[in-house]
């Protein structure tokens, strides 16, 4: 029996020791931050930066890492989901880029099943397409700003429906 792409994933995450979460400082949109909310996180978790983001503990990592592991799993936001695919936005369409695997490790993974690449691709441009529909308009264009190395393109998706 083949293992869950979620087994796998939280299982390579945890021995990377979530690298991702380092620095990451993902964005948070009003929904996303009710949500946390509503789940017990305080306030004290969110920072502005421009845009509504998660704190980083002293040494840069994510507040909400703890022993490798995030505590809001099931409720993580979005770019966080999207993982290791990220975005950006090109004339009117949104770019998915996917990390290299020297940055995600998962991506070796991904690229060894082609069903499971398609299908966290799908579930990353469904999160990165609410991303945009949440995110105030203003705080979009400061997230858009910080720079994603080490990535190659994927595809090219209209803003607004089309499968990926």
């Amino acid at each position: 029996m083949k293992r869950s792409w979620t087994c796998l994933a939280e299982e390579v995450c945890r021995s990377c020791g979530g690298e991702c979460c380092r620095d990451a400082h993902p964005p948070i949109s009003p929904q996303r931050r009710s949500i946390l909310l509503s789940i017990g996180c305080p306030d004290t978790v969110f920072e502005d930066a421009g845009y509504t983001r998660l704190k980083c503990r002293p040494g840069g990592m994510c507040v909400m890492c703890r022993d490798g592991r995030c505590a809001i799993h099931d409720h993580k936001p979005e770019t966080c989901v999207s993982g290791p695919f990220t975005f950006d936005r090109k004339d009117g369409m949104i770019a998915i880029y996917v990390k290299k695997e020297e940055i995600c490790p998962l991506v070796r993974y991904l690229k060894e099943d082609p069903g499971l690449y398609r299908e966290q691709m799908r579930v990353a441009v469904d999160h990165i397409r609410r991303l945009f529909s949440d995110l105030p308009p203003g705080e979009m264009e400061i997230v858009l700003s910080i720079p994603e190395p080490a990535t190659d393109l994927v595809t090219v998706l209209p803003l607004e429906g089309g499968a990926p």
